[in-house]
């Protein structure tokens, strides 16, 4: 059956949005599209009627997505992400249409609020029910416990890219490994377009679908470079004000507040919204205002020659010139030294987010957290609400320490959560599959403690390596402004490095307050100091 319409532009807004246009015939059959064109335009269906189709597969016949007819318009997220195209547009109906190409409706995203509105929730919406029903246009085969299935899928869902999983021991996973010639030593393999991408990673699927950075003839004037809530906050106000803007990030979107269960503390959200939710609203307003946004995406460093002009090197070697250039590529996870911590790491035993994705498999299991901030907290809370025994262990003696008094008095109350002040994990036991930790006391006491995965945020260290040249503190995170040793170039500005043009915000800047609504209230700053330091051009 074919997909809902979804939100509809009256006569009015049609005739509106075809303004941006231009009228065309198109004729029984002809295809406007096909999965693994690069790009493709918005349309309005004046007279035609067309099919969007998912193409048979090895293991599916084909399928009908959606069926679009007189006054309706086509298109869906990929208009705004670049995403290469995945589904068959198909006209069933000859007729006229207007053609509205990528710039044409970008521009009247931005000028015609009633119809940006609209067709942003529509875009979403369509992508929403393609995933479902047309999830196979991208197949994950990857067990459930391993660590780089797990990476796959939670990249898929952090780009909302129509997807599919299935365990290589299920019918269906037999049946896609079977078609496409894969064994397990391929695994985890991704499907897309009828080709297998063996051992795959972000990075290839990236390449895949078209969202690795492809150069384009428009000037840049600022990149950002880190995609969690600041860069993220850089990206949408850089855009919204006029500056072409380039969003780049070596992993996904979101960074660590994507893998947060739970934001309480946010304003405008009194009950609360999941990290992930909160960046994947993030990254659609970013591509309404015109965003480029490119994940994975690896910076090598930058190249300060022309600090009027400083250019941002990629690890294959491409260079982005810019105007100006924000740093935002915050912290990453640390690791504990335990024996044995690696290989439960890539057994998928030892987690370092709390999304769904990550504790959905632990309903009523025995798992440990450690760390004692807000996201260890708020991590114990979402395993224990689902079922789960939740050891918390936390190498300070007072839990009120380094968390927030809303999660501390939960915590203390919920009959579910055990806390382990004062500790560490010594051991790890299992074989392949965890099995039981040992907690030790500073007074030398051990507890052996049933655990099936360990939930570790005991904290972050700067990713500032790619920033050579800029003065940094003693434990590598970047100066600012007034921060800044006297005699440097920059630092007149806000959230200005010792280079002019480049500005440093989030977790990776020295001195900044490690919260959400503080990372955006840093994006937000430092646009206002771009837009300061590009005035005297």
């Amino acid at each position: 059956m074919a997909a809902p319409r979804g939100p509809v532009l009256n006569d009015e807004q049609f005739r509106r949005l075809a303004t941006y246009g231009a009228e065309e015939h198109v004729e029984l059959g002809q295809d406007l599209y096909v999965p693994g064109d690069e790009s493709y335009d918005c349309f309005l269906l004046l007279t035609a009627a067309v099919d969007i189709v998912r193409d048979a597969t090895a293991v599916e016949p084909a399928r009908l997505i959606y069926r679009g007819g007189p006054g309706d318009f086509l298109g869906e997220l990929n208009l705004l992400t670049g995403q290469h195209v995945y589904l068959t547009a198909r006209v069933v109906t000859a007729g006229a249409v207007v053609r509205v190409g990528a710039t044409a409706l970008r521009r009247a995203l931005a000028e015609q609020d009633d119809i940006g509105d609209l067709l942003l929730t529509a875009f979403q919406e369509r992508r929403d029910v393609f995933r479902t029903m047309a999830g196979s246009a991208l197949v994950v085969v990857g067990r459930r416990d391993g660590a780089s299935a797990l990476h796959l899928r939670t990249y898929a869902a952090q780009l909302l890219l129509p997807h599919s999983w299935h365990d290589p021991d299920s019918p269906a996973g037999r049946s896609t490994m079977a078609s496409a010639g894969l064994t397990t030593d391929d695994l985890p393999a991704v499907v897309v377009h009828g080709s297998a991408l063996r051992n795959a990673t972000p990075g290839t699927v990236a390449q895949a679908l078209g969202l690795t950075y492809r150069p384009d003839r428009r000037p840049v004037d600022l990149v950002v470079v880190g995609a969690g809530p600041a860069g993220l906050a850089a990206a949408v106000y850089g855009a919204s004000e006029g500056l072409t803007t380039v969003l780049l990030d070596r992993s996904g979107i979101g960074g660590q507040a994507a893998k947060s269960a739970r934001i309480e503390n946010y304003l405008g959200f009194p009950h609360g919204i999941s990290g992930e939710h909160l960046t994947r609203l993030a990254m659609v307003q970013a591509l309404k205002f015109g965003v480029r946004i490119h994940a994975p995406c690896a910076v090598a460093g930058l190249d300060l020659t022309d600090e009027q002009r400083p250019a941002v090197v990629l690890d294959d070697g491409q260079r982005i010139q810019t105007r100006a250039v924000i740093a935002a590529t915050g912290a990453h996870y640390r690791r504990p030294d335990v024996p044995g911590w690696a290989a439960f790491e890539q057994s998928g035993c030892i987690r370092y987010a709390a999304t769904d994705l990550d504790v959905r498999n632990y309903d009523d299991q025995p798992v440990a957290v450690i760390g004692g901030a807000n996201s260890a907290g708020q991590a114990a809370l979402s395993l224990a609400a689902r079922g789960a025994t939740v050891e918390l262990i936390i190498r300070g003696a007072d839990l009120e320490a380094r968390m927030s008094s809303y999660l501390t008095d939960r915590i203390q109350a919920h009959p579910r959560i055990r806390v382990h002040a004062s500790s560490a994990i010594c051991s790890l036991n299992g074989d392949g599959t965890l099995t039981s930790i040992v907690a030790e006391r500073v007074d030398g006491h051990r507890n052996r403690l049933d655990c099936a995965a360990v939930f570790c945020f005991i904290g972050a260290d700067p990713v500032s390596g790619w920033l050579s040249g800029l003065a940094v503190d003693d434990d590598g995170f970047v100066l600012t402004d007034n921060r800044l040793p006297a005699g440097s170039s920059g630092g007149a500005l806000s959230f200005q490095t010792s280079t002019t043009r480049v500005f440093a915000i989030g977790d990776l800047r020295s001195g900044s307050a490690k919260r959400v609504a503080t990372a955006v209230g840093e994006g937000a700053g430092g646009v206002s100091s771009v837009h300061a330091a590009l005035a005297g051009e």
